[in-house]
């Protein structure tokens, strides 16, 4: 069983949704040849592993059962749990005669072990020490019916560690929404396929510690021409190492030019951060174009850019000729000064990355192109889209797909388990925590994506790169505590990690 995050471990390498997980369970039964039994007796084998392991000590289980596959999973660990000598409290939220199938079945073999079923009530006492939430599965649609909803109160309620089967009730298997309540786990088991809503939105606050089965399945369930698609899981694993190691006579000039365009009055740290992030992340030349007050303090925070003042459009012209690559949007603003620079930077013909009020101007005045990226928050997503912040978070999914459709080249919509769209393809990070919820963040990004751009990569592949080593950069520096965690603290583990990227493909690790 495989922790999540792993970045590194197979056999995660895609998300699924709800309805592609049951085309990989018709696969398996179907293609296979794998009774449906079998899958969930191991299944349920593989959470009551976890829940061993997990919580040693325990003597005694709760398990809360609904109807269908996920029902079955809970009969299946209860009757485990009861031949190991565990007490067990088994509450059944429906009547457990409408269980059919495989769950019937399931049922059947946990009471042949000496489970008792107990009907479900507002008023039920809860005795394990452990909870095991099987109430719903990738099948609920709507909002949580009120006798569901008075099951998972109970469970939020009791003050006990909770092992959530495949996902926690209530919450969407494909967009991580909470559908009117939801389970708050300690910890999910989850099988076949890595349900996409886990990783997002309010999935990961939900689902606690998250651990995957494939169940053994062969490589033909995923694999194939027929196969389901689901979403990348992007990366700093062998698949993911794009920059090769510099020769010996390498020089900066062949590792591109970074502009970094924005700082309006009061606004410099936007851009001060987004160039030593992309001098930090291996581009040969950084410069920043910003208002004349703030060059002071960019020099004497970083040397090594290249900074000149900009008060009017005529002023950026030649900066704009000598880059490789533009990042516009840091502290830019939507004043008459911020709006020249943003004209100015659209005509010039480079490659661009967008961020914050560039994309703010950019709502106004829509194009489409290739060779940018843009990297909007949930509010700016919703302002590119001409929709509010709540209908983007409604399905992060479709809304990164919906940018990338409209706007072109790679978007990278950010938040719990930031969004990378391109062109046929779409992948989610699983880096990242709360402490970087902080202001800056999204100038570092800028930055390093701004550097991977200027080395060569093409815009889908720098976003993906570039967000993986933004998130895992911030979970390294929060590891000794994310509050009050800073942009600037991100940059030395920056290098750290693109370096080990490095040193990878140096050692013939990369596939």
């Amino acid at each position: 069983m495989t922790r999540l995050p792993a970045p590194d471990a197979p056999p995660v390498r895609r998300l699924y949704s709800a309805q592609e997980n049951r085309e990989l369970d018709r696969r398996a039964i179907e293609g296979e040849g794998i009774p449906g039994i079998v899958l969930m007796r191991r299944a349920g084998g593989a959470a009551f592993e976890l829940l061993r392991q997990r919580w040693p000590a325990a003597r005694s289980l709760t398990v809360f059962c609904g109807r269908g596959n996920n029902a079955g999973d809970g009969y299946v660990i209860a009757g485990l749990a009861r031949s190991r000598g565990l007490a067990v409290q088994l509450l059944q939220v429906t009547d457990a005669a409408d269980l059919s199938g495989d769950a019937g079945r399931a049922r059947d073999w946990a009471l042949g072990e000496g489970v008792v079923i107990e009907p479900f009530g507002s008023e039920t006492d809860i005795t394990g020490q452990v909870v095991v939430d099987a109430l719903l599965g990738t099948g609920i649609r709507g909002s949580v019916r009120p006798e569901f909803a008075s099951a998972v109160e109970r469970i939020n309620a009791a003050g006990r560690p909770v092992l959530a089967v495949d996902l926690p009730s209530g919450l969407d298997a494909d967009t991580g929404v909470v559908l009117g309540c939801a389970v708050r786990a300690t910890a999910t088991a989850t099988f076949i396929g890595v349900k996409r809503g886990l990783m997002t939105a309010a999935g990961p606050d939900h689902a606690g510690e998250l651990t995957f089965d494939d169940l053994r399945l062969p490589e033909a369930v995923f694999s194939g021409p027929d196969a389901p698609a689901g979403v990348g899981l992007a990366t700093l694993g062998a698949d993911d190492l794009v920059l090769a190691p510099r020769s010996r006579d390498a020089h900066k000039g062949r590792f591109g030019h970074v502009l970094v365009v924005g700082g309006d009055h009061g606004m410099g740290g936007a851009v001060a951060l987004a160039a030593e992030s992309a001098l930090r992340c291996g581009a040969g030349l950084v410069s920043a174009a910003t208002r004349g007050i703030h060059i002071a303090a960019i020099l004497a925070r970083t040397p090594e850019v290249m900074v000149r003042a900009v008060e009017a459009r005529a002023d950026l012209l030649p900066l704009l000729q000598r880059a490789s690559v533009v990042v516009v949007g840091p502290g830019l603003g939507q004043e008459p000064w911020g709006e020249q620079m943003f004209d100015a930077v659209l005509e010039c013909g480079r490659p661009l990355l967008l961020d914050a009020d560039a994309l703010n101007l950019l709502a106004e005045r829509p194009q489409r192109r290739e060779d940018w990226v843009l990297t909007p928050h949930p509010g700016e997503a919703a302002r590119l889209l001409g929709c509010t912040t709540a209908e983007v978070g409604a399905d992060r999914f479709a809304a990164a797909a919906a940018l990338r459709e409209r706007f072109g080249g790679a978007v990278v919509l950010k938040g719990v388990g930031s969004l990378i769209a391109g062109d046929g393809d779409l992948a989610l990070a699983p880096y990242g925590n709360p402490g970087m919820a902080s202001g800056g963040m999204g100038d570092v990004l800028s930055g390093v994506i701004g550097a991977l751009l200027a080395q060569g990569l093409p815009p889908f592949r720098a976003a993906r790169l570039g967000v993986c080593l933004h998130g895992a950069a911030g979970d390294a520096a929060a590891a000794g505590g994310s509050v009050g965690l800073a942009a600037s603290d991100l940059a030395p583990h920056l290098r750290r990690l693109l370096d080990g990227i490095r040193d990878g493909v140096r050692n013939g690790e990369s596939s």
